[in-house]
């Protein structure tokens, strides 16, 4: 996988990251009893939130200070 596409890979995760928020929000504000939905939902999230860690590591290198 190049660099351009990794980043192309992260930002789509960014984007699925952030309508997941949403949907969970949305869900919630509109008193949905379907706390398994919500779950798989924030299961998704933090799933997403790995990924994005991993490729962010990868393509930010650490600072030596």
């Amino acid at each position: 996988m190049t660099e351009e596409e990794m980043r192309k890979r992260l930002e789509a995760l960014r984007l699925e990251h952030r309508d997941l928020d949403a949907a969970i929000d949305a869900l919630t504000n509109a008193g949905v009893r379907d706390q398994l939905q919500i779950a798989r939902l924030k299961k998704r999230k933090l799933l997403l939130r790995d990924q994005i860690a991993i490729l962010e590591d990868y393509l930010i290198p650490d600072i030596i200070a």
